[in-house]
């Protein structure tokens, strides 16, 4: 039975309700208040506009779902969980049971709690500077088509104190530029452009790396969203209602790369191809290349950098065409691999590829390139490759190219490349040589382009969540010698002849000094990319260890350090700092090598049909825990190794220390 007063409503201070003998009351002997809940057993109190609750109050039935005034149990944005029954918010979505709302940059995406769809936090970085590149990218285009665009948060111009006479000279300028800009039609975020451009995510899982195109970067005409899995294409489609993104998002459930064939026509073709695949995008490039326009942008990301390193250089053969070596440089070598790749594959059908930026982060590497056709430039892409001779003693390495081009007035003469540039064995340790590649051996990054991407986030540094790393990570990009391919290791070096390791500042010193350019490089921390020989390297190092020597006669003969430092050097290293030695990204204290951004952070298991992790894996992750490669297990091997806490005076363990404490063992 019910109780109502004389108003005809529910429950007031001091009132009960009483149903089939349960008393329903709060700790004062109140009725509900908001935020408060009323069990009862299949019966809903209701007020005098048929419901029982207020505003923020909380109804909890068996099996039924509780309604305000609106005809929902909550308010716009909240959440109520039923048993198999799906709540929907005033838009008419909401969560399913188990779900969870992930919100990135300006996009809110709904994940299933099951390891149903892919989803890694970790790359939000990979997303954030695909966002960033892809707006300057639209921005070029749209300017050549009379359409300008809008980002939220910049600034339209840049004011700068002129002088009288200055003022005079741009004033004229100004006003053609105002007229210009009158001239120009405006996109902005969120909005159809009916000039503006078509983007693939060929590979889009959840959808959120579509979403956040559609939500951050102006100027696009359609976003097909696709995913050959149908749960995830199932979930793109409510992502982009829960968005609100229908006019612009389009969802296919299909084969990417049949999907990218089908595409092939020159008035059928994505001007934007992004391709993140679970581990290699190589089954997929061929498509990618055929089906982006002319001028077009493909964004490709690879994940299995355990082949493309050197751990299987006849696996990354069969997938890139390329033989990957072990080597300090592997990371950039990566790199150029994916471009000399993709460069391949365009050439089949008389195309080539300019690469915009090329980036080696995490657990991963990310290029961006634009496509282009020319029957006449694709000729000049044999000359654009190279093998590399690398030392397995000393690692020096050499470069040879697969072709050669010169120029005789108009014309163009290309012919075989001559070689090899090394000999048998190396000419600074007697050890033998890897053949590794072919590999792109031109520059992987557009340093105006770079320098595009890089003012802009600069400039509105609230955009994206990662916009600090962004700024480091694209500074030292800046930096880098462009015409330089791969670079030395300055631990490496210092490992080859046991000696101690000088410092980056006075090893960059010593190579200006030596009259040659020098520079880091943003794949590995302590990389040194110059234009010096090999042979002026292993001459700095000789100087180096003649201020620091080792002990000779702990070194075998046929050991590299013992055979390089045999020789004496020809060239008299200078180590004294220079200014210049020290990159800009340096000196503002950048973020340029971030450190793990969470606990067991790195590539996310594969997702797979009905959640969870694939039994197979579960059984591998068992079988090889705790079976590290050349694990120790008797400890006391490690005796022969010196204590560096102990040569340090840090050591608190003392005799019970694991590591030798001998002092002939602590002597450099």
């Amino acid at each position: 039975m019910e109780t109502e007063n004389a108003a005809g409503h529910g429950l007031r201070p001091g009132e009960t309700l009483e149903t089939e003998g349960v008393v329903s009351e709060n700790a004062a002997g109140h009725g509900l208040r908001p935020g408060e809940t009323l069990e009862t057993e299949g019966v809903v109190s209701e007020n005098a506009a048929g419901h029982g609750l207020r505003p923020g109050e909380t109804l909890e039935t068996e099996g039924v779902v509780s309604e305000n005034a609106a005809g929902h149990g909550r308010r716009p944005g909240e959440t109520l969980e039923t048993e198999g029954v799906v709540s929907e918010n005033a838009a008419g979505h909401g969560l399913r049971p188990g779900e969870t709302l992930v919100k990135e940059g300006r996009a809110s995406v709904l994940f299933p709690g099951a390891n149903e769809v892919f989803y890694n936090p970790v790359q939000e970085f990979n997303r954030d500077l695909t966002c960033a590149v892809l707006t300057e990218f639209v921005r070029e285009t749209l300017a050549q088509r009379g359409v300008r665009i809008l980002v939220p948060g910049e600034k339209d111009r840049v004011v700068v104190s002129l002088t009288e006479d200055e003022e005079k000279t741009t004033g004229r300028e100004t006003e053609r530029e105002e007229k210009k800009e009158a001239e120009f039609r405006t996109a902005v975020v969120g909005e159809r452009c009916e000039e503006g451009l078509c983007v693939l995510e060929g590979l889009a899982a959840s959808g959120l790396r579509s979403v956040r195109f559609a939500l951050e970067v102006p100027g696009l005409k359609r976003v097909t969203a696709n995913d050959f899995s149908a749960k995830a294409a199932e979930l793109i489609t409510r992502n982009t209602h829960h968005n609100n993104l229908t006019h612009l998002i389009e969802t296919q459930n299909r084969d990417a790369s049949m999907l990218m064939y089908e595409a092939r026509a020159k008035n059928a073709r994505y001007d934007v191809i992004d391709l993140d695949p679970y581990g290699s995008p190589a089954h997929f490039l061929d498509a990618a290349v055929q089906a982006v326009s002319d001028g077009g942008l493909l964004c490709i990301t690879c994940t299995d950098m355990a082949v493309m390193a050197g751990n299987s250089g006849e696996t990354c053969y069969s997938k890139y065409g390329s033989v990957s070596i072990k080597s300090k440089n592997c990371h950039e070598m990566a790199l150029r691999i994916i471009l000399h790749s993709l460069d391949q594959r365009a050439n089949v059908h008389q195309r080539y590829i300019q690469p915009l930026l090329s980036v080696s982060v995490d657990f991963y590497i990310r290029v961006f390139i634009r496509v282009r056709t020319g029957q006449a430039t694709v000729k000049n892409s044999a000359s654009k490759q190279a093998l590399v001779y690398n030392c397995v003693g000393c690692g020096a390495y050499h470069l040879q190219r697969m072709g050669k081009k010169t120029c005789q007035g108009k014309n163009m003469k290309y012919s075989a490349a001559t070689g090899p540039p090394v000999g048998e064995l190396c000419s600074h340790c007697g050890q033998r040589h890897q053949l590794g590649g072919p590999i792109w051996a031109e520059p992987i990054h557009d340093v105006a382009f770079v320098q595009k991407v890089l003012s802009a986030v600069s400039g509105n540094p609230s955009r994206f969540g990662t916009s600090k790393r962004i700024e480091g990570v694209l500074s030292m990009i800046t930096e880098e010698l462009q015409d330089v391919p791969l670079y030395y290791v300055l631990d490496q070096l210092s490992s080859t002849l046991h000696c101690n390791t000088p410092s980056m500042l006075q090893f960059r010193s010593a190579v200006l000094n030596a009259g040659y350019r020098v520079s880091l490089s943003h794949a590995c921390k302590n990389a040194v990319k110059t234009d010096a020989p090999s042979a002026v390297l292993w001459d700095i190092m000789r100087c180096w260890e003649k201020k620091n020597p080792v002990r000779r006669e702990r070194l075998s003969e046929t050991s590299p350090a013992f055979r390089i430092l045999s020789t004496e050097p020809t060239v008299q290293a200078c180590f004294d700092v220079r200014d210049d030695a020290n990159p800009q990204s340096r000196k503002r204290h950048l973020t340029r090598f971030q450190e793990n951004p969470q606990a067991n952070w790195g590539p996310k298991a594969r997702a797979r049909s009905g959640g969870g992790i694939s039994c197979e894996l579960e059984d591998k992750r068992k079988k090889f825990q705790g079976k590290r490669k050349n694990q120790i297990t008797d400890f006391s091997q490690l005796k022969q190794f010196p204590c560096k806490k102990f040569r340090k005076g840090t050591c608190t363990y003392g005799d019970k220390c694991g590591y030798s404490h001998d002092a002939e063992q602590q002597e450099p």
